[in-house]
């Protein structure tokens, strides 16, 4: 085998990673402490989170809606063409994860997030078959689940279902008009599109699993049949860390920089492709190198405008000059095709389960606090299931943070926010991003992300203990004997311990 020295560099960097940061998986049949923690979903972050509980000696109960096939979330559901479009480094979800390439496919995804789930014991944890319809509050303060007392009490929930829910799959005008396939971008595996006109409609993650289809079968052309011009960029680490370095997580008066770079070493002649409306730091970019290969082979064209109806060989399609706005004025022309693969993204899961006064204006997900706590339940995780748009990435080490986050309020309090600051914090940060072209919580970057974790430790000196263990994993036993200690002084003070809420 060829000797790689980046590769074993990588590795032996992942080896050190996990060997310093990953918990120690618990015994078999062990019996694990309090706080308990219901995690709802089986996916990338409810295995994640649910093997920090267990390796910090917490316990857990896994609740996944489906059968043992879709441990792994989306990842369990999507074509065996799809992969990272982003590089590892930046997907490390768990500090025991070993990627064995840059890019890796959707198989050695699935088999991470497994290994991950055995490694830990989740099998004698995890209850397949169980969808969440609600989770309350007894008179205790436990949570309950779906009202089934015999699900167990629990002292925090940590909701985990992701963004990408079920497939969605408009119909659209004179759909059944037309000749050809008809597939969203999930229902690829088994298929070919070798020797065929592809017409992919939409843009985002979704095109790019399409894209990654059309060019693993050899398509004679592909159309791409976006509404809206998006910002596509480089499928590099370096490029997408360093734009993941704005702290404001929003437009600044530096953005033109990035932004012009973009166009001028990244488009190049398809600068057109580019949008001028809306800026980078607005929406989630594409991440994908080919796209720009396929165009200037002539293997690829990018169309913006509007469908106007299905026909018997493609679509009618209303072209649109930049700039002119959705539904706007345009010259029609039928786009043939022989395929057409509907790249039009996924239901979101909801989140309906939890308590309504967690929704209520102006404190409604993602204007959360760290967006992913509602501020009425500091033990209530909603982790990677509120954001809307960001630029970094959903699989990384803020899955561990935010858990460890929730372990701190459970077990210490003197740590626990209270609803009142956790509202102040929303606040502040809205005044923050006034200004910011989208909502102040619809859209950020992973530096603006760290800096509300620092921020969150920082301000309460009573947290500064437990430093090390939110942002590394580790020292957990000080300062849980620290908590211990302050207990016994504020019990012989007279002082009423208060509860988890």
């Amino acid at each position: 085998m060829e000797f790689h020295p980046i590769l074993w560099l990588y590795s032996l960097i992942q080896w050190v990673l996990d060997r310093l940061l990953s918990p120690t998986p618990p015994p078999p049949k062990a019996v694990l402490g309090r706080p308990r923690i219901a995690v709802i979903g089986a996916g990338l972050t409810g295995v994640s989170s649910a093997s920090h509980c267990v390796g910090h000696g917490f316990d857990v109960t896994l609740f996944e809606a489906g059968d043992e096939k879709s441990v792994g979330g989306i990842w369990s559901r999507v074509n065996n063409t799809s992969g990272l479009q982003i590089h590892s480094i930046m997907y490390r979800f768990h500090p025991a994860v070993r990627w064995t390439a840059g890019y890796p496919d959707r198989q050695q995804i699935v088999s991470q997030i497994t290994q991950l789930w055995k490694k830990y014991g989740l099998q004698e944890r995890t209850k397949f078959n169980t969808r969440v319809d609600s989770v309350r509050q007894d008179i205790h303060g436990s949570w309950i689940i779906n009202d089934n007392l015999s699900l167990g009490r629990f002292d925090g929930v940590l909701a985990a279902v992701g963004t990408c829910g079920d497939p969605k799959m408009p119909h659209m005008p004179n759909q059944e008009a037309f000749d050809g396939e008809i597939l969203h971008s999930s229902e690829l595996d088994g298929k070919t599109a070798a020797g065929k006109k592809v017409l992919i409609i939409g843009g985002g993650a979704s095109a790019v699993e399409a894209l990654e289809f059309v060019v693993h079968t050899d398509a004679a052309s592909t159309s791409v049949l976006a509404r809206s011009d998006k910002w596509i960029i480089p499928r590099n680490a370096l490029v997408d860390g360093l734009l993941a370095l704005n702290i404001f997580g929003q437009e600044t008066i530096f953005s033109w920089i990035p932004e012009t770079l973009l166009k001028r070493l990244f488009y190049r002649d398809l600068e057109d492709l580019a949008p001028d409306s809306e800026g980078l730091f607005t929406e989630t970019p594409m991440v994908n190198s080919d796209i720009f290969h396929q165009i200037r082979d002539h293997k690829a064209e990018w169309l913006r405008g509007d469908i106007v109806r299905f026909t018997k060989d493609g679509i009618l399609f209303r072209h649109r000059s930049k700039g002119v706005p959705k539904g706007g004025p345009g010259r029609e022309t039928e786009v043939k095709g022989d395929m057409v693969i509907m790249a039009t993204g996924y239901q979101r899961p909801s989140l309906s389960f939890l308590p309504n006064e967690v929704f209520q204006e102006p404190y409604q997900p993602p204007r959360w606090y760290l967006q992913v706590f509602p501020p009425e339940y500091m033990s209530v995780c909603c982790n990677n299931c509120t954001y809307v748009n960001a630029i970094g990435t959903v699989g990384n080490y803020h899955i561990g943070i935010y858990t460890r986050l929730l372990l701190m309020f459970l077990i210490d309090p003197l740590a626990r926010p209270q609803e009142y600051w956790m509202k102040r914090w929303i606040d502040m940060t809205s005044f923050l991003k006034s200004h910011a072209p989208t909502g102040a919580f619809d859209f950020f970057t992973y530096s603006e992300l760290t800096y509300w974790f620092i921020f969150c430790i920082a301000i309460n000196p009573f947290r500064w203990k437990w430093a090390p263990f939110v942002f590394l994993g580790v020292g957990s036993a000080l300062p849980k004997d620290i908590v211990s200690g302050e207990d016994q002084i504020r019990n012989g003070l007279g002082m009423k311990k208060r509860h988890h809420e």
